[in-house]
């Protein structure tokens, strides 16, 4: 009778102690990062107005750690995925090229969260019309910085962020195809803010 009291209180008690200690395993800290943050990415897919289409996801990375105020939740490197939010070819006889990007996942510690943020868009001209924007730089450089203007779509402004390497517009008789090769430099916004782990 005394032995099987002993093994009741001793069953109890580990019943007691496991979900306190497996609660505790499972709080991760969190950080919310407000809108109209600033994500600063690399591309590390090229990206072709010619090739892609409306839909296509694209990987990139960070290119400066993502912070509030002191605390950093996401350092430089670390994984983002994007998508053509619309991604339109030149037409043979009219018509022009359009690339419209926009982030949606980030990855920390092995998992993506979903992201809303501001577009990126690039637009070129048919034949005969000077291209919208043209993007200078070559891979290895970071050919791209983008600065999100009142943070809409087509909203977008391109800064030239070097030289070397050519123009990544690639102009014929049939229109203008547009291109950001991979290790362009993009900017975004975040349009919501989002709730995200911080990296370990």
């Amino acid at each position: 009778m005394r032995n099987s009291f002993i093994w009741t209180v001793t069953l109890l008690a580990g019943l007691t102690v496991y979900p306190a200690a497996n609660a505790g395993a499972q709080t991760k800290k969190t950080v919310t990062v407000p809108a109209a943050t600033r994500i600063l990415i690399r591309t590390i897919d090229p990206i072709d107005s010619s090739k892609q289409k409306t839909g296509y996801r694209f990987t990139a990375a960070l290119e400066t750690d993502l912070q509030v105020e002191d605390a950093v939740v996401a350092p430089r490197g670390t994984t983002v995925y994007g998508r053509l939010a619309q991604a339109s070819s030149a037409g043979k006889m009219s018509g022009s090229s359009q690339l419209t990007l926009e982030l949606t996942d980030i990855v920390i510690n092995g998992a993506a969260t979903p992201l809303l943020t501001s577009t990126y868009e690039l637009k070129g001209q048919g034949e005969g019309k000077k291209t919208a924007r043209k993007v200078v730089g070559g891979a290895g450089l970071g050919a791209l910085i983008g600065g999100i203007a009142g943070g809409g779509t087509g909203a977008a402004i391109g800064v030239v962020a070097g030289g070397a390497g050519g123009t990544a517009v690639a102009a014929s008789k049939k229109g203008e195809q547009l291109q950001i090769p991979s290790e362009s430099l993009l900017e975004f916004r975040l349009e919501q803010p989002v709730s995200l782990p911080v990296a370990e």
